[in-house]
């Protein structure tokens, strides 16, 4: 009995040393709820921090629940089923409403959103009197409010827009039901492969940055002011990625491709990738700090005040916290 009762106490300090010797997030890991977009704007940074372990490295164990939009995303994280959420140009409307906080920017969807016309259609005027299928209060809705703008069309007059799911927009689209759709990336491939004399009457390229739109992250806010270290950990992980992003585009489209997009042919999907702007952790930095990143925000906030009538909008700089990625990214 002495002789068991001494190997059980060796056999127990044996295992105490091999789990201290364990890096910290083998021995235990923050669990963090996150929603998100399938598309390479949005959920780019994610999986590649998932793949290179990025996000384990920080002790952090993401469960990650896709949407099919922003607004869906929001609703979830207001109603207490998201701690966090990663999306587009939402992020500029409900943390204005004081629902949530936005901390952290992945990229500019500088050319993500897109407006796609039948063959016959050979410039925005020849929209007038038309039906657009879109989603509303998107990144896609943005850029189309823009783009119809430019060409001298009144949003709300001129032509009649169709408030659709994306998928079912495209598929609108594709039938004939209407004669265009704005779209975001990657739903330009369905486009494409299913209506090849379909053309892209212009992009969101066209209006940056007097319409730059900001994809990024935000967290509920009770959570969020409970959970500060956890938030420095994300932005940890994610300044990571975004070295390799942008340091190493083609490897990265290529990880998040082989995984993620498999759907799409690699060039296509590097095309795709190349559609976000990318900036390296250093000139995020500039931008946060001189305050780039709250007036492209206020940009979106201020369409969304004038098309979803909000209230007593808060303004960019109230519910976007510069604070933690900068006392965090030093680069």
């Amino acid at each position: 009995m002495a002789i068991q009762r001494r190997q059980l106490i060796q056999a127990a300090a044996a295992a105490s040393i091999a789990s201290a010797a364990l890096p910290v997030f083998a021995q235990q890991r923050t669990k963090v709820k996150v929603g998100y977009l399938h598309t390479p704007a949005v959920d780019g940074h994610i999986w590649i921090g998932q793949q290179n372990g990025a996000f384990a490295k920080q002790g952090l164990d993401l469960e990650l629940i896709q949407f099919t939009t922003g607004l869906e995303l929001f609703q979830a994280m207001i109603g207490g089923s998201l701690d966090m959420l990663a999306t587009g140009a939402v992020l500029s409307n409900f943390p204005a409403r004081g629902q949530g906080k936005a901390f952290l920017m992945n990229n500019i969807e500088y050319a993500t959103a897109q407006l796609w016309v039948r063959d016959d259609i050979k410039s925005v005027a020849d929209l007038k009197g038309k039906q657009i299928s879109t989603t509303t209060g998107t990144t896609a809705h943005v850029f189309l409010d823009r783009a119809l703008r430019a060409g001298n069309l009144d949003p709300a007059k001129d032509v009649q827009l169709v408030n659709q799911r994306m998928t079912e927009a495209v598929t609108s689209f594709i039938s004939g039901a209407v004669p265009a759709v704005a779209l975001w990336v990657p739903f330009d491939t369905t486009v494409k492969q299913k209506m090849p004399n379909a053309r892209k009457l212009v992009d969101a390229s066209a209006f940056f940055p007097q319409a730059a739109i900001m994809g990024g992250w935000a967290a509920r806010n009770d959570w969020y002011d409970k959970n500060h270290p956890v938030i420095n950990k994300v932005i940890a992980a994610w300044a990571e990625v975004n070295a390799m992003i942008t340091s190493q585009p083609d490897a990265a489209a290529e990880m998040l491709q082989k995984t993620q997009y498999k759907e799409i042919a690699l060039p296509d999907f590097k095309e795709q990738f190349k559609a976000s702007k990318y900036f390296t952790n250093a000139e995020w930095r500039t931008r946060y700090q001189d305050g780039t990143v709250t007036k492209w925000l206020q940009q979106v906030t201020d369409f969304f005040v004038a098309n979803a009538n909000i209230q007593g909008a808060l303004k960019a700089d109230q519910y976007f916290d510069a604070k933690p990625f900068l006392d965090t990214v030093k680069a």
